[in-house]
């Protein structure tokens, strides 16, 4: 006999003061954003996105607490939008095509991080004086492409894949006391990877990181080409986790 899913309770559409006061906070968060561009994270004010805003300094608040909430939301939404662009990359990739998907994620972080410099600069850059970003509001946000990248390291191991780890000079007991207590968290519950393997991981997401902040940043000052030698870095990264096929 068939039977059919019920379909779950429909939300109720918001009321107009709700719709109102969603839109004036993304109005906030789209000129804190230009003001993140032209002053940077240290110097963002309240008093001056109310001006831009046409509001009197005082009604800011009916909507942002403070500096530092107006950050945090600053940062949760950054990181979110870089999650949402990495994932939309990496989904259109096939599942067993585990050097397309690391490739898809890599290219989608560094477009993310070329259109949207600040923003970049806000999660990844220097920590913005007198300001500690509340875990509870960012660590979901902040994990999220971390946990993808998990998902994929899982896949490597089970694909028999991952890169020869003598190769690479990882010592298991440096690895183990180093990581070791990061296997403990629930974003690897439903995984089999060892301290190595994780430390292989790290790695290349962090020559990846690297790469695409230097760029953004100018570290390395003017470069002929840098998407040529993110290219590059993007294929010494993949080699840290994921061995070539039939090597």
């Amino acid at each position: 006999m068939e039977t059919t899913s019920r379909p779950g309770p429909v939300p109720e559409p918001l009321g107009k003061r709700a719709v109102k006061r969603l839109a004036v906070e993304a109005d906030i968060l789209r000129v804190a954003r230009a003001h993140l561009a032209t002053d940077g994270a240290a110097a963002l004010s309240l008093r001056a996105v109310a001006r831009d805003l046409g509001m009197v300094s005082s009604g800011i608040y009916r909507y942002v607490d403070s500096r530092d909430e107006l950050l945090t939301r600053l940062i949760v939404d950054s990181y979110w939008s870089l999650a949402g662009a990495v994932r939309a990359a990496h989904d259109v990739v096939p599942t067993d095509d585990l050097d397309g998907r690391w490739d898809a994620l890599g290219r989608a972080l560094r477009a993310w991080a070329i259109q949207r410099p600040h923003d970049f600069a806000l999660i990844y850059g220097s920590p913005v004086p007198d300001y500690e970003a509340p875990a509870e509001r960012t660590e979901e946000a902040g994990t999220a492409v971390l946990a993808l990248l998990v998902t994929l390291l899982e896949d490597v191991r089970r694909a028999g894949r991952l890169a020869d780890q003598d190769r690479l000079g990882v010592i298991p007991w440096r690895a183990e006391a180093g990581v070791g207590g990061l296997l403990e968290s629930s974003m690897f519950a439903s995984t089999h990877l060892d301290a190595v393997t994780l430390t292989q991981g790290i790695a290349a997401w962090t020559l990846l990181l690297g790469a695409v902040t230097s760029e953004v940043f100018a570290q390395l000052g003017p470069l002929p080409d840098g998407e040529a030698l993110f290219d590059c870095l993007l294929a010494v990264s993949r080699r840290c986790v994921i061995r070539a096929p039939g090597g």
